[in-house]
């Protein structure tokens, strides 16, 4: 399979408690865990990033998929919850919810572009089957 981009990262440090930083700079980032998990919360964590990624790739989903069927949509957002749960005595597993908010677009049709949107994102083709994954269309 032909790769039309490549993400690159490095973690140093403790993991949960280092930096992370992209190949070319624009990401570089002090990593902490949250105070809920007993850390400082003063820098961000991964489930932070991974909802900021997963929102904006679904976002862009939504939006492919509207103009393929010329259907027009501004103002929309979506946005990400990221929830580490226990998994037994000696994992943690992820799960996620995505609300979607198209204004002044009729309920079904806005839950029709977001369950499309939900077929074509990479990051729930990454996650199809492998993790919870709510979708769920607000009216605010």
């Amino acid at each position: 399979m032909e790769s039309l981009y490549t993400a690159e990262s490095l973690s140093t440090g403790h993991g949960r408690e280092g930096r992370v930083k992209t190949a070319d700079g624009k990401l570089d980032l002090n990593l902490t865990p949250p105070s809920e998990l007993g850390g400082s919360g003063t820098g961000t964590n991964p489930e932070q990033l991974f909802a900021a990624g997963y929102a904006a790739c679904f976002h862009s989903a939504l939006h492919s998929v509207a103009r393929s069927r010329k259907i027009k949509i501004e103002d929309s957002s979506v946005g990400g919850r990221v929830h580490l749960h226990r998994d037994g005595d000696s994992g943690f597993k992820l799960s996620v919810e995505l609300e979607v908010v198209i204004p002044e677009m009729d309920h079904a049709q806005a839950q029709e572009l977001a369950d499309a949107a939900h077929q074509v994102c990479p990051y729930s083709n990454a996650t199809r089957g492998n993790i919870d994954v709510a979708v769920t269309v607000s009216d605010d």
